[in-house]
């Protein structure tokens, strides 16, 4: 594996700059030598899924990796907000109204499919004035991020039992699913954050065909 493609099946808890430095650790001690590991885009702590990482001669083609297109399983709860769009913020109760039916959500998702323009959180890793956004975010410094044009390829609706929302989508490289859970949130007058997230596939690489960061320490 030194200087191969190495698909991961990200646990929660951990960064992906962790994962990277464990695989790294094992394919140094296994050369001999210190061998260079790359991501080829990260996962927020809480989320798992499909993390692809590069080692060796095999960085050179991060570029490859980086535009792919990629599918999410996510899991929004609806009612309530959160400091950072996912459950390791402050979360505060945002609707005291009525539920809206399946038919209300279903519209207001099915609208965020296509291009759309979405704003980049403040609890990310973009470097604003050449710094991590979380880093300044974290510190209460305000953060003034950019805001992009990401394609929104379909949404699938898995299950809707107030207030638990949870959906699939095929989005563009450089989408926020964060965000778009707090958009969904915002349009259907209730407020959102993510509650779970996994990263089943990028561009023809799935989940399925990964090793869990366990098994990978084990061999």
């Amino acid at each position: 594996m030194e200087n191969e493609i190495i698909l991961i099946d990200k646990p929660e808890g951990i960064t992906s700059f962790g994962v990277v430095a464990r695989v790294r650790r094992v394919l140094s001690e296994k050369a001999g030598k210190k061998v260079k590991v790359g991501h080829t885009g990260t996962l927020d702590p809480f989320a798992t899924g499909l993390l692809i990482l590069l080692a060796g001669k095999a960085t050179k083609r991060s570029n490859e990796f980086l535009k792919l297109d990629k599918e999410y399983v996510a899991e929004i709860r609806l009612g309530e907000t959160s400091t950072t769009g996912d459950p390791e913020g402050e979360i505060q109760k945002s609707c005291s109204g009525e539920a809206p039916d399946f038919e209300e959500v279903k519209k207001v998702v099915q609208s965020f499919v296509g291009e759309i323009w979405q704003k980049v959180p403040a609890f990310s890793a973009v470097k604003v004035e050449g710094r991590r956004a979380y880093e300044m975010a974290r510190k209460g410094l305000p953060v003034e991020t950019p805001t992009r044009k990401v394609n929104i390829y379909n949404i699938e609706i898995l299950e809707y039992r107030w207030p638990v929302l949870k959906i699939r989508t095929e989005v563009s490289s450089g989408t926020y699913i964060r965000t778009l859970g707090e958009d969904i949130g915002k349009k259907l007058g209730t407020g959102a954050y993510l509650t779970a997230l996994r990263r089943t596939r990028i561009d023809k690489y799935t989940v399925d065909e990964g090793i869990s960061l366990e098994e990978f320490m084990k061999n």
